[in-house]
């Protein structure tokens, strides 16, 4: 069975298994914060295996690379980040990422905080977007 055979949810914790380390470890964790902050949260899995994060459009996705987890957050830009948390893909105008380091610790509830933000940026985004015709 290859990854993209189950559901998104399988995939995510399958990968989260294979990385077998610190990467799967945070993965991991940024998916039970994910989770805290908004219960109904849909996971995908796109892009040929890389974890997502939905409610209203995308909040963020989770890639893992041999050094860093990234978290892309796809409104990024347009989110208020008082804790700092963004330290990555600063240079965007739309997204901004979290590029987490084996032993980097983050504010969970700063980043709970961040990911509701997420949600209502999405929220915000769908009720301005002007209705197609029929």
């Amino acid at each position: 069975m290859t990854a993209d055979e189950g559901t998104p949810a399988a995939n995510i914790t399958r990968r989260i298994a294979e990385l077998g380390d610190w990467r799967g470890e945070t993965l991991a964790k940024i998916r039970q914060l994910i989770h805290r902050a908004v219960p109904e949260v849909v996971e995908e899995w796109k892009w040929r295996g890389t974890p997502v994060w939905s409610h209203g459009g995308i909040l963020c996705t989770g890639e893992s690379y041999k050094q860093v987890v990234k978290l892309t957050f796809a409104r990024g830009a347009s989110l208020s980040d008082p804790h700092k948390l963004f330290n990555a893909s600063l240079e965007g105008n739309t997204r901004r990422a979290i590029d987490l380091r084996e032993g980097d610790r983050l504010d969970e509830a700063a980043f709970v905080q961040l990911i509701r933000a997420a949600v209502a940026a999405n929220g915000a985004a769908k009720a301005t977007k002007p209705r197609k015709r029929s």
